[in-house]
């Protein structure tokens, strides 16, 4: 694909400006750990989920320590549906019995999480995936 001289100087612009806007915040946050919260639903959209993994790969460049805590509701339905099991819902909340645990456990730690690690180092990144289960990370109680 070929690129007018005006479309590439237009592009430029708009890096500079964005890197210009961008840059007391890089100062501000740089050395320190952000945590980005990235919901199921925002992961439906593939141009948007390349997007996501592309701005934690440049936060990673700059100095930025992302830590990406990731949702799945949507693919969790989906396969909840694949095994004949009717997703529960109360006040908009998940309630979620043994058997569907079990499919929560192996959506998010067995598919989302590794697309997300993949995607990451893909794009140049560095990115370990972790499920709050291993090493007792997170402890719920009762």
């Amino acid at each position: 694909m070929l690129y007018t001289q005006e479309y590439i100087r237009e592009t430029e612009a708009t890096r500079v400006r964005v890197l210009s806007e961008a840059l007391p915040y890089i100062q501000k946050f740089a050395g320190r750990t952000v945590v980005v919260k990235y919901g199921g639903a925002a992961m439906k959209d593939s141009n948007l989920k390349e997007q996501v993994i592309r701005d934690i790969v440049f936060l990673a460049c700059v100095g930025v320590r992302p830590v990406l805590i990731h949702g799945g509701g949507p693919e969790i339905n989906s396969w909840l549906g694949k095994l004949g099991i009717e997703p529960q819902f109360k006040n908009g909340l998940r309630v979620t019995d043994a058997a569907t645990m079990d499919v929560v456990e192996m959506v998010l730690v067995g598919r989302v999480n590794k697309e997300l690690v993949s995607g990451i180092n893909y794009a140049g990144g560095n990115a370990v995936g972790l499920c709050g289960k291993d090493g007792n990370l997170f402890v719920a109680r009762p």
